[in-house]
């Protein structure tokens, strides 16, 4: 017989100065797929899963998984939308879900013409203390691709410590062989 796991009550959404942060829903296909459709250039090289431009249906079918993702615990998915118009500003999220340390992985994409405002930052710095106040985590990751300068400069920003270069131990997107950088924040690092 198995035992169900018991997980912290917490929100499905909470916000910063200029964004509400929240898991996604039925109904989010529609922005999904405009942020994404306007950023597949710059999400191509990096994100495995925009190589092919997604429908709106794709993207809507997307938007209710990650919300049963997120309502069972398995993964938690974030949109990220500006307060001032409630436009998609791109996604963010707390995944590699490991419940027994409790540790997680934080990933996130911007849109591109609004790439450069700080919101990424603003949403990662916000997450993480979500995740180390409501959630009781001991750790979390931040991972990206070497060559991605601006992912690696929001965990810097972030206040995230480098602690690993994992060199040529996946492919990327490309084919190529790629470094990992591993940047960490640890409950006591608050």
């Amino acid at each position: 017989m198995s035992v169900a796991r018991k997980y912290p009550a917490f929100p499905d959404h909470f916000e910063t100065e200029r964004l509400l942060i929240r898991a996604p829903k039925p109904g989010d296909g529609r922005a999904i797929n405009d942020a994404v459709r306007e950023s597949i250039g710059e999400l191509r090289p990096w994100m495995a899963w925009a190589q092919v431009v997604p429908s709106p249906a794709e993207s809507e079918t997307w938007a209710r998984e990650a919300a049963l993702r997120f309502r069972n615990r398995e993964d938690l998915p974030l949109l990220l939308f500006r307060k001032a118009d409630d436009l998609l500003v791109g996604a963010s999220g707390l995944h590699r879900i490991d419940w027994d340390v409790p540790r997680f992985e934080i990933g996130y994409w911007v849109r591109s013409n609004l790439s450069g405002n700080g919101y990424i930052t603003e949403a990662v710095n916000r997450l993480t203390d979500f995740a180390f106040e409501e959630l009781g985590l001991a750790r979390i990751e931040i991972r990206c691709d070497a060559r991605n300068r601006r992912s690696a400069a929001v965990a810097e920003r972030a206040g995230y410590t480098l602690e690993a270069r994992l060199s040529h131990h996946r492919r990327a997107v490309d084919g190529a062989l790629a470094d990992t950088l591993i940047y960490a924040k640890l409950r006591g690092d608050m």
